[in-house]
């Protein structure tokens, strides 16, 4: 057994439905205020082309309404070239504190009053600098505190 069709069958409703023509005072009373409410929207929204009369309204209803094409340009689109500016050239600002895409980073240089001896690590990678006091010249002191920090 089988689940297909014998040829020339179809399962397709192929016939078109009939216009109905005639319709009650209610349902007509019924689609007017609509269509006041329809229009009065459109009106809000500022779409006046898309108001309706009565047998449009309708129409758009049982799904039978087709859009008015409107022309709204009265000449045709033409190409006007491409758009130059008036001043030929304009000169770029450029001074020492402009950006610039590839100019070169100034070396950083230590100003301080203290003497940066060295830098020392306290834990992995938190690197510390070791300065020299009055009381320790080379920065021994220092670096030594550092390193029994990081060991207990």
């Amino acid at each position: 057994m089988t689940m297909h069709l014998e040829r020339g069958l179809t399962t397709l409703n192929t016939r078109k439905p009939k216009k109905k023509t005639k319709f009650t005072k209610k349902q007509i009373e019924k689609w007017t205020s609509e269509l006041k409410k329809h229009n009065k929207q459109m009106r809000r929204v500022h779409c006046h082309h898309m108001q309706m009369t009565l047998d449009d309204y309708i129409d758009y209803i049982h799904g039978r309404y087709k859009r008015k094409t409107e022309t709204v340009m009265s000449t045709p689109w033409h190409y006007s070239g491409p758009q130059v500016r008036e001043t030929e050239h304009i000169p770029s600002l450029s001074s020492k504190d402009s950006f610039g895409p590839a100019k070169k980073k100034e070396p950083m240089h230590y100003t301080g009053e203290r003497k940066l001896v060295g830098i020392a690590m306290m834990h992995k990678s938190n690197l510390v600098p070791v300065f020299a006091d009055d009381d320790d010249k080379n920065g021994q002191k220092a670096a030594t505190e550092y390193a029994q920090m990081r060991r207990n």
